[in-house]
């Protein structure tokens, strides 16, 4: 998949600066011994669900999930279709990319019509 190039950066960074001196193909690996590859998404989730509460956020989900509903709503608002979105995420079916890409109330307002003939 493509990358923007500030997320490619931060990769080569990671891999130059930060990734353990390690043998394997694995991108990513646990910082702290011992040391594994991040195989699964509960290490993701792990790892953000102490990022939010480390930063405070008060989050709706607090794992992993949290990734794809923030990925899905950013590609919407930037222009993509929600077959789009579902191509990205890998969904099978489109009800799935509508449970991820939450509508935006504060973008439907500024292109609501009123309705034909009032209230």
């Amino acid at each position: 998949m493509p990358l923007p190039q500030d997320a490619g950066d931060a990769v080569l960074a990671y891999l130059d600066r930060a990734r353990p001196r390690v043998e394997g193909d694995r991108v990513f690996f646990m910082l702290n011994a011992p040391i594994r590859p991040l195989v699964d998404s509960r290490a993701v989730t792990g790892i953000v669900r102490g990022a939010i509460r480390k930063a405070g956020i008060d989050a709706p989900t607090k794992g992993a999930n949290l990734l794809r509903h923030s990925a899905a709503t950013a590609m919407l608002r930037g222009g993509a279709s929600l077959d789009m979105v579902g191509a990205v995420l890998r969904h099978r079916s489109p009800d799935m990319t509508a449970h991820y890409a939450k509508v935006d109330v504060t973008m439907l307002r500024q292109i609501a019509q009123p309705w034909p003939g009032g209230v």
